[in-house]
């Protein structure tokens, strides 16, 4: 499937229309989130990357044209003018990793109008996905308090792809590693894995099962040890460890039941078989809240798994975004429908530490000890530099995060900065209203 085609109907319809009008003037787009989920003090800008290779790559073919006339039940040569449509715009972008704050524009993008609508629903989807799943995963390496956090959502995910941008997602944000094979050599992370279940139940026994294992895998092992009765597993592992000679780096893990009491009494046990640097390892429908209650009350487990919760960002699964209109053919222009609301202009994001920043527009001075969020990432269709690495955005991340204020990094109930609005934002904003509606009463 073809990722022009990839698009809303309507997309297709408006960048027919405006072809038609000869409405080729350069547009300027914002991509933003008008308010943060419940429980965000927060976002984490992400994907970035994958939609910078969609507007590099993108042309409309012949194949899209026939797809568009088909599903329009139209005439292939009436949608024969947006054939060799490409993308060769300018877009501005918060670079991945750096956090944002709702009504801060992710993104713009300037090209001709045609161009600029039709690439919208993949821009949208791309980069509110991402952001969304970027954002909860920084939440749980907040949760875990400098314990080691790995990826193991890609089973659970919406979808191979999914899970293959979760891993570099939370690799993004400071995961120690992630089970997914492919994410950790497309990208560089550390792999990360143990055994199942069902490796336990196809042996007569867990001792069987667990030696069979270390005899495989001579490295440092992680014994799965709740399959059938957790506290005999940690002794039966115990005897399997001692049996290797050298258990250091060794671990094991529990993947189910009171993990912050099972978690005590593993840690006892392994303690007094003299086994003090095994580590322990949870897992089990694991996200920030679950991480955060073990650690706030003590549970002796030095890393934590998250897949599922994670993956999908299950208690916030969207974002109230926008791709909205901002300028076109040199004219301010913004939206006045009730609670959607848009400001009008090209505009810049300054940041000054603890996360005081201010929207204003883009050819705005920067104010003193502020820098600017949005960096020229693509010109005349092309990127302007090399590609980002995932290790460039962990460092963003870690020094954004850094300065974050202590209620914005609260896991529970946490309270979100506010953007300010630049005093020549807020005057052009007031002169466009009073234009548009001085022209509705015409």
């Amino acid at each position: 499937m073809s990722r022009v085609t990839t698009t809303d109907l309507y997309e297709v319809t408006m960048a027919l229309s405006y072809l038609r009008e000869g409405m080729r003037g350069p547009a300027t787009f914002s991509l933003f989130v008008r308010d943060l989920p419940e429980n965000r003090g927060f976002l984490v800008a992400a994907g970035l990357e994958p939609a910078l290779d969609h507007l590099s790559a993108f042309t409309v073919g012949r194949a899209d044209v026939r797809d568009f006339a088909e599903v329009l039940h139209r005439p292939t040569e009436e949608l024969r003018p947006l054939l060799g449509l490409r993308f060769d715009g300018e877009v501005r972008a918060v670079p991945e990793g750096r956090i944002v704050l709702a009504g801060e524009p992710l993104m713009e993008v300037t090209a001709p109008l045609p161009q600029a609508q039709l690439v919208e629903t993949y821009l949208l989807a791309l980069l509110c996905h991402q952001t969304a799943v970027a954002s909860k995963a920084a939440r749980c390496v907040l949760a875990a308090a400098g314990r080691p956090v790995i990826d193991f959502s890609l089973r659970r995910t919406h979808g191979p792809q999914a899970g293959m941008a979760a891993a570099r997602l939370t690799g993004l944000v400071g995961f120690a590693g992630t089970s997914n094979v492919a994410a950790a050599v497309r990208y560089g992370l550390p792999a990360s894995g143990t055994m199942a279940h069902s490796y336990i139940e196809a042996f007569p026994s867990e001792r069987e099962a667990f030696r069979a294992f270390a005899r495989t895998h001579p490295a440092p092992v992680t014994f799965l040890v709740d399959t059938y009765d957790t506290e005999q597993g940690v002794r039966t592992a115990a005897g399997v460890l001692h049996e290797l000679g050298d258990p250091s780096g060794c671990a094991i893990r529990l993947d189910s039941g009171d993990l912050g009491l099972l978690a005590r009494r593993a840690r006892a046990l392994l303690d007094a078989e003299g086994l003090t640097d095994v580590r322990i390892i949870a897992s089990g429908g694991l996200d920030e809240f679950g991480v955060d209650a073990l650690v706030r009350d003590g549970a002796p487990i030095d890393v934590y798994a998250v897949g599922t919760k994670v993956g999908v960002s299950a208690d916030a699964p969207y974002l109230d975004a926008a791709y909205k209109l901002v300028s076109y053919d040199g004219l301010p222009v913004m939206k006045l429908s009730s609670a959607k609301v848009t400001a009008p202009g090209a505009k810049q994001v300054f940041r000054r530490p603890g996360l005081d920043d201010v929207v204003g527009l883009r050819d705005e001075g920067i104010p003193a000890g502020a820098e600017p969020l949005l960096r020229t990432v693509m010109r005349d269709g092309r990127r302007v530099g090399p590609r980002d690495s995932v290790a460039s955005a962990k460092l963003r991340f870690a020094l954004d995060l850094a300065q974050a204020p202590r209620a914005a990094r609260r896991v529970d109930g946490p309270k979100a900065p506010a953007a300010a609005v630049s005093p020549r934002l807020a005057e052009l904003t007031d002169q466009v209203r009073e234009r548009i509606e001085a022209s509705t009463k015409e």
